[in-house]
């Protein structure tokens, strides 16, 4: 990643219907408050802000599944991201999706893998999270959508009515890596081997590292010549660090694990694209996750605190 000549362009979504708490819909506003704008620009790139999103008219849907919250809502917002980012991603940019809960990636990934497509390359996630969000529309008990998405964008039936039919540009299962997690449902558990996802839990990054874990990851992006989109969800991170998220797990990421693996994002080169999601500054305090998540994406951008010297021993 050229520091100096990156465009990025910032698009809210301010989706926050996904969620089981509600919030989530200030967001992109809390992000712009601390910083993110003038933190990018401070590493030499050009940033334009592309404003809110609304999302799209889709007049009146029946949830396939009764316990479904918010389905028109889901919907709604998966179209109009989809065709943003679709937009978006065979352009010189790299977009920055400000969420809003994590259901919003249904539209930002699959407008990418749509983009990906067009150019011939194959998309990777990497999805920085607590939860799997690998949930059908039969499987989920909670009825919270946003622990839905991923299994969308990996090909899975029953989501026709997302994009209006079948999704014709699926992300392929093992090019998704799951990084951090530390809950995941039966149902979900099931879905995930037989799809053949890559999971890392906290566990494994406690015996493992959070490097020797994303390595291999990255080098096959690069092996393969692939665009990578990063899914960067709060409570990824400890809620200790990170409080601002409806839906903490103890046990997350440190500030260094966390800030490694941006540092080693950015030195890839590889990141095409990126979600910030499920900040909730109702409960927040004082702004503390926001700035956190600002400085993770400086990280991302170039940031870092000394260029390693070449050493005469």
């Amino acid at each position: 990643m050229n520091v100096v000549e990156k465009q990025i362009v910032l698009v809210g979504a301010p989706v926050d219907e996904g969620a089981g708490q509600r919030g989530c819909l200030m967001g992109p506003d809390a992000y712009r408050t601390a910083g993110l704008q003038d933190t990018l620009r401070a590493l030499g790139h050009s940033v334009s802000d592309h404003g809110n999103l609304s999302p799209a008219n889709v007049g009146n849907l029946t949830p396939p599944n009764p316990v479904l919250r918010n389905y028109e809502a889901y919907v709604a917002w998966t179209r109009a991201l989809h065709q943003k980012a679709a937009d978006l991603g065979e352009g010189p940019v790299v977009p920055i999706y400000l969420g809003g809960d994590h259901a919003m990636a249904a539209g930002t990934v699959s407008g990418q893998a749509k983009a990906a497509a067009a150019l011939g390359r194959p998309l990777f996630v990497l999805w920085l999270d607590a939860h799997s969000d690998f949930h059908t529309f039969d499987s989920t008990a909670s009825g919270n959508l946003h622990g839905t998405p991923l299994a969308f964008l990996c090909g899975l039936p029953g989501f026709d009515d997302l994009l209006g039919a079948p999704l014709e540009h699926t992300v392929n299962p093992r090019n998704v890596e799951i990084l951090g997690v530390r809950s995941i449902d039966d149902a979900e558990r099931s879905l995930l081997v037989s799809h053949g996802v890559g999971v890392s839990d906290m566990r494994r990054i406690d015996e493992e590292g959070i490097g020797a874990l994303l390595t291999p990851f990255l080098e096959r992006v690069r092996a393969e010549n692939g665009l990578l989109h990063v899914s960067l969800d709060v409570d990824f991170l400890d809620p200790s660090i990170a409080p601002a998220v409806g839906t903490t797990v103890p046990g997350g990421a440190t500030f260094r694990e966390a800030h490694l693996v941006m540092e080693m994002l950015h030195d890839s080169g590889l990141v095409t694209s990126l979600d910030l999601v499920e900040l909730n500054p109702f409960l927040d305090e004082r702004g503390k996750t926001a700035r956190l998540m600002v400085e993770l994406t400086g990280s991302l951008f170039g940031r870092r605190v000394f260029d390693r010297p070449t050493r005469s021993f």
